[in-house]
């Protein structure tokens, strides 16, 4: 007879950022008016290139908004682990914006470089006012996020998101400045480059661990031969099969296992500690174990080959 025991701990769900999304996408339309009608006043197209990429930030923080509110849908009969995934979604849709963010910064500081505008530094000042805006409200919208970026992938990305676009005003405010002291037009589109390089580093982690978790892989946070180890040292257990850690979403992460009990099957007190251990350890908060006291399924992948 087979035994099997799911725990599942819900003390650690994920936190609301409901009014930090809300607070975000508000600060970030105005910021994107700001812009445009500035831009419109002074005839800048760099400004209002720039509200229409700030308007992409803005589809960011809907998106990854849109990611936690369902994570947190209940499951239902046809979807038996909720909505979770759509976090993670989320955060892949946030990296692909940054790349395609990072690409029109590249193209257009390559184009400048390479063709300058001899009217670059006329609206010099209504230009680093304007981007000195962005600096605060880009930082305030990465600020309200910093809390959750370590815990959560989703939060990271609006984070990272906020983040690089306080950076890019930093350097056209920077930028504009020294071209108005010192007249170097060809200091802007170099200094854009340098930022891209920024954001593009901070960006490939995030698109990396996205699309990892996107096809199941174990969570960075997880050291998968640890928890096999731990497993094994469970008393009564000999052997452990098909162990599988996944994430659920990008603040709850899954494990199911099977342990080899040749002495027989054990009480609650054994799946309890066995579940608090794996909780308190490696953040795994949904835990499947089944035992059995000789092995029988066709195994699906060992970790000892890893």
């Amino acid at each position: 007879m087979n035994t099997g025991h799911d725990q599942h701990h819900h003390d650690h769900a994920p936190a609301s950022f409901n009014r930090a999304f809300a607070i975000g996408i508000g600060l970030n339309l105005a910021f994107v008016a700001i812009e445009a009608f500035y831009g419109w006043r002074v005839n800048s197209l760099a400004l209002l290139a720039d509200a229409g990429h700030n308007l992409s930030d803005v589809a960011g923080l809907v998106l990854a908004w849109g990611g936690a509110l369902a994570g947190r849908l209940r499951p239902d009969a046809r979807h038996t682990y909720g909505w979770k995934r759509g976090s993670i979604l989320a955060a892949f849709a946030n990296a692909l914006l940054l790349l395609v963010a990072i690409g029109a910064l590249v193209w257009e500081a390559v184009g400048r470089l390479m063709s300058p505008d001899p009217q670059a530094g006329a609206q010099g000042v209504t230009i680093m006012a304007v981007a000195g805006v962005g600096i605060v409200i880009n930082a305030a919208t990465a600020w309200l996020f910093m809390r959750g970026r370590e815990t959560d992938l989703n939060i990271r990305g609006a984070f990272v998101h906020m983040a690089a676009d306080a950076l890019v005003s930093a350097g056209v405010v920077v930028a504009g400045a020294l071209t108005l002291w010192v007249g170097w037009a060809w200091l802007d589109p170099v200094v854009s480059l340098l930022i891209a390089g920024v954001i593009l580093w901070s960006t490939w982690s995030l698109f990396r661990q996205s699309l990892h978790l996107l096809f199941d892989g174990v969570p960075d946070s997880v050291d998968l031969l640890a928890v096999r180890e731990s497993l094994l040292a469970l008393p009564g257990v000999t052997q452990v099969h098909d162990l599988h850690v996944w994430a659920m979403g990008t603040s709850q992460i899954a494990m199911t296992a099977h342990l080899v009990t040749p002495q027989g099957h054990p009480d609650d007190a054994f799946y309890r500690a066995a579940t608090d251990l794996l909780h308190e350890r490696f953040e795994i908060t949904h835990v499947t174990l089944q035992t059995v006291r000789e092995p029988f399924m066709s195994l699906c992948g060992d970790v000892r080959a890893l």
